[in-house]
Order: C-alpha cells, then structure tokens, then sequence
C-alpha cells in the first residue's frame, strides 16, 4: 500500500506543477536526465509485443512456448509484464524529483542538505522509539515486527538512510557563513546518533557505510575546522580529533557492554538472512547464464526465482530479490541494462574525479552528492535500496549534486 500512496502523491505533485505553470530546465540537469530517460525507455521497451519468430529466439523461452495452446500469441519481451508495468510505474518517484528539482532555484538547492538531514534525524527518533521496546507496524509497508527499521521495511536500508546523514550533517554544518558556531556542535551530536542507531538496527552492511560516511565526512569537514582553529594553539586541533573519535568509541564500547550493539552481534553470527543470499547466489548465476543477454524483464526476479528454487531453498518466507542489484539487474535487463549501467558508472566515475580535485569550497555539494552515490552504490552490492522510492529520489539529488558542479568545473577550465 505504501508504493500506492506514494506514486499517487508524485503524480499528483507532478499534476499540480504543471498547472502551477513550472517549466521545467532539463539543462540545469545535464546527464541526470538522460540517464534516467534511458532508464525509462528500456522498461517500457520491455513491454513492447514481439512476433512469435522473435520472440523464439531470446534466450530461455522455451519452455513458455511449449505450454502455449494454439498459434504462439504475440509477446513481450518481459517474461511477466505486469511486474514490468509495475517498475515502470515505479520510475514516476525519479522522474517528479527530477522536474522539481530543475525548477529550484540555487537558494532554494541549497536547503536542501538540512532538509535531508532533517528527514534522517525524524526517522531516527521513530527507529529509538522502536529500539526502547515499543511497537510499532508501520501501516504502509510489510516490516518485521521487533526490528529497528523505522519507517523502512528492511533494516539495512534504515542503516543506509542514518550513513547518509553521517555524511550530510558536516556538509550542512559547514555550509554558508552564518550559523556555524552552532551548527557544527549539533552536526557532531547528530553524527554521534546516527553512529549508534545504525549499531542497534543490526544492520552488518550498515556499519560498512556508516564507516565510510564518517571518514568521507571528516574529509569534507577538515579544512573548515582546520580554519575555525587557526587561532587557537597549534594543541587545540588535534587534542579535538582525538576528543571526538575518543567519545564515540567509548559511547560505542558502552552499546557494546550493554548489549545494545545489535549489529556488532550480528557480526559474528549466522544470520539466517544472509545464509539465504549464499544459498541462493548460484541459482540466480545460473538464471543469469540462461536468459542473457535479453534477460528475463524487470521486476520479475520473485516468480522467475520461483521457477528455478531447488526444493533446499524451500521455505515459509520467499526470496523477494538477489540482494545484490547488480546482479538483479544483469538479470533483469541483460546486456542493454548492464550497457546502460556502465555508462552510468563511467559518467559517476568522471564527475567524481572532478568534484573531488577541485576546490571543497566552492564545490561542496558535488562531493557530497558524489559520497550519497557511493555509499548507495556499495549498499547495493548487499542489498537492494535503490528500489525503494525514497533512495530513487536521494539518487536524483544526488547525482544532480554531482554534476552540476562537475559541469560547473569543466566550464572554468
């Protein structure tokens, strides 16, 4: 129900603006916009009927040929269409982020960090109330009940969400003239928060990008406290790093002591979960090997796995997803997807390594859109949350983060 409501609310949003009279500046976009329309249009190829003496000859449609009765109808490419027509439908959350976001001004894009931060920080307080023992299901989206998730249904997606707030909180911090006296002590608590839900959500992966966002976010930070302690004795600056990495690893080791530290345990646990993902990782090399390079249609990995489930794998839950997107989407797509991937990849790649060797000061929100990617990127290879409609729009700010300064960058050479 969740995915209902909120399509429903981006077409009406998208509906709304229209009339508004918002005119859409797909330039300020660049590349965003064009990968996100190839995006599009090789879902809703998938769907496009295709005569029988074609459609033959994709890989791995055999046995769907045998079961017809008659003449062969004419199909598709996806093998289950509606689940194709469904993650075309998905795509509208992107698609709206992207129109609203061409519409802003620069004022109003750079809000958007603290907006962002505030959004994590709303939801870490729903995961707490969740980890204080009390309950909650969320009435739109099918959690589990007595996980720390917050207003995600999986925990690894909560974790994500609370590591791109550790990397938001000292761009935000440090953004502007005005407010960093305290901005930057709030910045710090908040990371500190942030730090300890993603060990009491006992999400493994989180801890990886949790890290990560903590060491990219004292890389963007570093020069401005470097600069707000350049009249303080030459002591001052590194008795407060250690301060502050002392802190937080006793704060960690009290979680720890406590048993708090739900994904510490984890760690060194079998997790029925993940035991699952191993299990199941060469059935889904062998789906792969059997239906590229035209794949099997996006969305379909569910009844498609269903099919190829040795009768081991078998049990009351079923497996949604591979739990690793790119291979879900190697899948899914076949070769025209992993092209397109690539070259998603390769633009990443180049906006990257201009973001990152010019100027933090000037150029901070690319490196920061740069670092959400990155962290989502990595999440991915685990997981699944670039699916979720509130990670599709993070990816859209993000990348648009990315390249209008990488644009920005290229223009004052």
């Amino acid at each position: 129900m969740g995915q209902v409501v909120t399509r429903s609310a981006a077409w009406l949003t998208l509906v709304i603006a229209i009339l508004c009279g918002l005119k859409p500046d797909i330039i300020k976009t660049g590349a965003v916009a064009w990968l996100l329309l190839a995006a599009l249009l090789l879902v809703l190829l998938q769907l496009v009927p295709l005569p029988p003496a074609v459609w033959t000859l994709l890989p791995g449609r055999g046995p769907f040929l045998e079961s017809a009765l008659g003449a062969p109808p004419w199909r598709p490419w996806a093998i289950v269409p509606w689940a194709t027509m469904n993650a075309a439908s998905s795509l509208i959350v992107p698609v709206v982020t992207l129109y609203l976001l061409s519409v802003l001004d620069d004022d109003e894009r750079e809000r958007l960090p603290g907006i962002l931060l505030g959004m994590v920080f709303l939801s870490t307080l729903l995961g707490l109330w969740q980890f204080c023992g009390f309950s909650f299901n969320h009435p739109l989206v099918n959690d589990t009940d007595g996980s720390v998730s917050s207003i995600f249904a999986n925990r690894n997606h909560f974790a994500l969400f609370l590591a791109i707030g550790c990397l938001v909180a000292p761009v935000w911090a440090f953004s502007g003239l005005q407010g960093r006296h305290w901005r930057a002590p709030v910045a710090f608590a908040l990371v500190t928060l942030f730090a300890l839900t993603i060990l009491a959500t006992g999400s493994r992966s989180g801890i990886l990008t949790g890290l990560l966002a903590i060491g990219m976010g004292l890389m963007f930070s570093w020069r401005d406290i470097r600069h707000a302690f350049r009249r303080a004795p030459r002591w001052a600056f590194p008795v407060l790093v250690a301060a502050i990495i002392g802190i937080i690893a006793l704060l960690v080791l009290i979680s720890i002591a406590a048993d708090r530290a739900e994904s510490i345990n984890r760690a060194f646990e079998l997790d029925p979960g993940e035991d699952m993902r191993r299990r199941g990782l060469p059935t889904v090399l062998a789906m792969i090997g059997a239906y590229f390079p035209a794949g099997t249609g996006f969305g379909s990995f569910d009844p498609m796995f269903r099919i190829y489930e040795p009768l081991g794998l078998l049990k009351r839950t079923y497996f949604n997803h591979a739990h690793n997107d790119f291979l879900e989407i190697l899948l899914d797509g076949g070769l025209p997807a992993l092209v397109l991937l690539l070259v998603a990849l390769g633009w990443y790649i180049r906006a990257s390594t201009r973001a990152w060797r010019a100027d933090p000061a000037y150029y901070g929100l690319a490196r920061l859109g740069s670092g959400i990617l990155l962290l989502i990127l990595v999440a991915s290879v685990f997981d699944y949350p670039a699916r979720t409609p509130i990670f599709m729009a993070i990816i859209v700010i993000a990348a648009i983060w990315l390249g209008q300064g990488a644009s920005r960058i290229a223009l004052r050479r």
